[in-house]
């Protein structure tokens, strides 16, 4: 039943474009594909917005939107109107095509990455047999636009926030990827769909997805902290400090270029929980044997949601931190400990079945977990050196 209803959307397609000519047909799937992929995520992200708003209000104790539509529903029609009809200023310094173009770039690479993701069985736009490497090598691609926004507005508060976003999305960036190899390990593809065909399965009413195994824990706790970094989410927005830095490379941008960013941001954040959904939730698979007759791509897009729901938890609860915080964090205990969990993945993979690997790799994670937060809480605690003014 569940496949039959995965069905639909080819059927749909096929459908509509037998209306068109023969030789125009593969254009008009390929179309239909790209515009059905950025209607689901684009009305994803006006959904989100207002979840957010409405859960951070619930969170903090006051009201969310509730002027524009019941609820507030109509709240991001609201925004999306104002942005269209705020006036666009430029400074006059600036450099004004680099300018334009920095929103554009990063909004474009977003949705590059979206063609790649499985959003249930036998939908993906762009089955790539190295579809993981295309994903990350695009995402290395946003640090280009992020110092094109900082560095054409002649702001300096615009480019210390495009440094601080540099340095923050290259510092994230070594983990993230560590940890997503310890995925790639196992099931010996990069292809994002067979990754996920390599978690199908139960055993009695359980799955076999990744995050139950230790390394795989470890490693979707180290993804998604590095993923919060790499979206510049709370507790990692310094680049948008705006105590310090007004609104970071956003400073000198207004109207609809403002909103370009915003939206990429989001999709930005859809994205990497898609991917991370993949590498250690199991895709679209569902989460117990007898919940299959549900349609794949509904189990797909539950599973993003909440680890969304988890970005809007965490914004609400913790505090921003400190510049060398976030900066010792990733690279003292971050790349340590993913690179102490790729260990663990290969002992995984090479001790064969039974109780023992799960005692052996277990053991190694918590007791990983237990060195480097203790040794971070030391260092933290270390009295800071007085300077005099010979110094």
């Amino acid at each position: 039943m569940a496949q039959n209803l995965d069905q639909i959307f080819v059927l749909l397609t096929g459908w509509m474009v037998s209306y068109l000519p023969e030789w125009l047909r593969p254009y008009g799937v390929a179309v239909l594909g790209v515009v059905g992929v950025l209607a689901v995520y684009v009305t994803l992200f006006a959904l989100t917005t207002w979840f957010e708003r409405k859960g951070l209000g619930r969170m903090q104790n006051r009201y969310g939107p509730n002027r524009c539509g019941p609820f507030g529903l109509f709240q991001p029609v609201a925004d999306g109107i104002k942005a269209l009809t705020k006036e666009d200023l430029v400074p006059r310094s600036a450099d004004q095509v680099v300018h334009f173009l920095a929103p554009l770039v990063l909004l474009i690479v977003i949705c590059m990455g979206l063609a790649i993701l499985p959003v249930g069985r036998n939908m993906v736009l762009v089955d790539m047999d190295a579809g993981l490497l295309f994903f990350f090598a695009l995402g290395a691609s946003t640090e280009l636009s992020v110092f094109m926004a900082g560095w054409s507005s002649r702001n300096k508060f615009s480019l210390l926030g495009a440094m601080r976003a540099i340095a923050q999305m290259i510092s994230y960036e070594v983990p993230l990827l560590l940890s997503a190899i310890s995925a790639v390990m196992i099931a010996g593809t990069l292809s994002l769909p067979k990754i996920v065909e390599a978690q199908a399965g139960f055993s009695g009413i359980l799955p076999h997805w990744y995050v139950f195994t230790p390394w795989g824990f470890a490693g979707a706790v180290i993804f998604g902290i590095a993923a919060k970094a790499e979206t510049n989410r709370c507790p990692f927005d310094l680049p948008e400090g705006e105590s310090e830095l007004v609104a970071g490379y956003f400073t000198e941008y207004s109207g609809f270029k403002f909103a370009i960013f915003f939206i990429a941001e989001y999709l930005g954040m859809f994205s990497i929980s898609s991917v991370s959904v993949t590498l250690f939730f199991g895709g679209w698979g569902a989460p117990l044997s007898f919940l299959t007759f549900i349609p794949s791509w509904i189990w797909f897009f539950a599973k993003v949601l909440t680890i969304i729901f988890v970005f809007i938890w965490v914004r609400a609860t913790l505090p921003r931190l400190r510049q060398d915080q976030l900066m010792n964090f990733a690279w003292k205990f971050l790349l340590p400990l993913s690179l102490i969990n790729l260990g663990v993945t290969a002992l995984w993979r090479f001790m064969g079945d039974g109780w023992q690997r799960w005692i052996v790799c277990a053991a190694i994670v918590i007791v990983s977990y237990i060195v480097l937060g203790l040794w971070g809480m030391r260092r933290q605690h270390v009295a800071p050196r007085k300077y005099s003014y010979a110094d």
